[in-house]
C-alpha cells in the first residue's frame, strides 16, 4: 500500500549555506521541519531518505565545463584556475558565492528532487515534497540567484528521460522561474508556467507575457507578470484563472510545482503585498488539478522565501498539510486565526530577531490598504488576458 504523500529530505540540504549574512539561509528548512514534527504531521513513516544526484543526471541540464568549475570551487582553497573563471560561471558576485563542498551539497539537493520524482512515478506515493529543492534560477553553465544546480530542471529532465512524461511546471515564486523556462523553451512536452512580480522591477528581469516558447515549444511557456504591491485578491484571481485554463488545455501526466513564498508582504526581496492566504490556497488549487488531470501525480519543491521566521515555516507547512490531507487544513479553513503550536513558538522565539506569529494566517484587519489597488488590479488583468489569449476558457 502506498503512502498518501512522502517528504523527501537529505541532511546535506541543511548545509546549503553561503554564509550567515546571506538571505538564503537553511534555518528556514529547520524551522519548517520542526513545526511539522511539533504538529505530529511529519514522522518516520512520511520521511523519504534522498540520495545524491549522479553526474550523468546533472549533465542532462548542466554543461560539463560548468560542473567541473563547481567541483573546482568546492575545494578549500580552490586552485587559481578555478578562481579566474569564477565570474564567467556566475560565482563572483554576492548573490551566489562559492562555498566549501559546494558540488557535493548541491548534488544532494538535486538528488532530493529526483528522489521525490521517483517516489511518485514508481507508485510509492501520489504526492511527494522536497522543500530543500526549488533552485530555479541556475542556468546550463552559470550559477544565478542563489542557485548552484537547477534541481527543478534536472528533475523534469529525469521525468522526460525515464518516463516520457508530459510535465506541467508551476512556479509561484515572486521571482520568475527563468532557469527552468530556458531549459525547456523548445520542448512541447514541458509546459512552464510562472506567476511572479514583473521583471521590469525585479530579478531576473525576465518572464514577460511575450516569452511563449520557441520552435516546437511555442505555446508551452506561460508567464503572468504582476505589478508591485499586488495583493491577495488580484494574485489569486490571476493564478486561478490562468492555471485552471492552462492545465485543462495542456493535460499533463504529472505536475511539478515550486513553492517560493517571497510574494508575502513581509518578504524583503520582492515588492508584492500578499498575505498567508495565498499560501493556504495555492497548494489546494494544485492538489485539485493533480487529481483531476494527472491521477494525483504531484511533485512539489521549496524555493525562495526570505522572511525565514514569520513566513516560510507557515507557508511551507501549509503545502505539506494540503499534500498529506492533514485535518488541520480544514481547521484553518474554518478559522484562519487558528493558533500555531505554543511549544514551537517558545522554542524558537529566543533565537528569532522578530516576534514570531501566533496564528497560521495573517490578521488582515491591521494591514494598510494599498492606494493604487484598482490600478494594479487593472494592469494585472490586462497581462492575464494577453497571456491567456490562445487558451480557451473552461466551459
Amino acid at each position: 500500500m502506498s503512502a498518501n504523500a512522502l517528504f523527501a529530505h537529505h541532511d546535506e540540504s541543511l548545509n546549503y549555506h553561503f554564509h550567515d549574512d546571506h538571505p538564503f539561509h537553511p534555518t528556514r528548512l529547520k524551522l519548517t521541519i520542526d513545526l511539522l514534527k511539533e504538529l505530529g504531521a511529519l514522522d518516520s513513516s512520511n520521511m523519504l531518505a534522498a540520495r545524491q544526484a549522479t553526474e550523468e543526471e546533472l549533465l542532462r541540464v548542466h554543461s560539463s565545463s560548468y560542473i567541473e568549475e563547481v567541483k573546482g570551487l568546492s575545494c578549500n582553497p580552490p586552485e587559481e584556475r578555478y578562481l579566474q573563471q569564477a565570474e564567467k560561471f556566475g560565482f563572483a558576485g554576492e548573490d551566489t558565492p562559492y562555498f566549501s563542498n559546494m558540488h557535493h551539497i548541491a548534488s544532494c539537493v538535486v538528488g532530493g528532487s529526483i528522489t521525490a520524482v521517483e517516489a511518485v512515478m514508481t507508485g510509492k506515493s501520489p504526492h511527494a515534497l522536497h522543500l530543500g529543492g526549488g533552485l530555479h534560477h541556475a542556468l546550463s553553465a552559470q550559477a544565478a540567484g542563489f542557485c548552484v544546480y537547477n534541481d527543478v530542471s534536472v528533475a523534469i529532465a529525469h521525468l522526460r528521460h525515464h518516463y516520457d512524461a508530459k510535465v506541467l511546471y508551476i512556479d509561484t515564486d515572486a521571482h520568475h522561474g527563468d532557469g527552468v523556462q530556458w531549459a525547456f523553451y523548445t520542448d512541447s512536452e514541458v509546459c512552464t508556467y510562472s506567476i511572479h512580480e514583473t521583471g521590469k522591477y525585479l530579478f531576473p528581469g525576465t518572464g514577460f507575457v511575450n516569452e511563449r516558447g520557441q520552435d516546437t515549444g511555442y505555446g508551452a511557456c506561460v508567464n503572468i507578470p504582476l505589478q508591485p504591491y499586488t495583493e491577495d485578491e488580484s494574485w489569486l484571481h490571476c493564478f486561478k484563472e490562468s492555471i485552471q485554463r492552462l492545465t485543462a488545455y495542456f493535460k499533463p501526466d504529472v505536475i511539478v510545482s515550486q513553492h517560493g513564498c517571497d510574494a508575502h508582504a513581509l518578504d524583503p526581496l520582492s515588492h508584492l503585498h500578499c498575505s498567508m492566504q495565498i499560501y493556504n490556497e495555492i497548494p489546494a488549487i494544485i492538489h485539485e488539478l493533480a487529481h483531476k488531470y494527472c491521477n494525483g501525480k504531484w511533485v512539489a519543491f521549496g524555493g525562495g522565501g526570505y522572511d525565514i521566521w514569520r513566513v516560510v515555516p507557515r507557508a511551507w507547512s501549509l503545502v505539506w498539510l494540503e499534500m498529506s490531507d492533514h485535518p488541520l487544513k480544514e481547521t484553518i479553513k474554518l478559522d484562519p486565526l487558528s493558533p500555531l503550536p505554543a511549544a514551537w513558538i517558545d522554542r524558537w522565539q529566543q533565537k528569532a530577531p522578530v516576534p514570531l506569529p501566533a496564528f497560521w494566517l495573517d490578521d488582515l484587519n491591521s494591514w494598510q490598504v494599498i492606494p493604487r489597488r484598482d490600478d494594479i488590479t487593472r494592469q494585472n488583468n490586462h497581462s492575464l488576458q494577453i497571456a491567456l489569449q490562445e487558451f480557451p476558457a473552461i466551459s
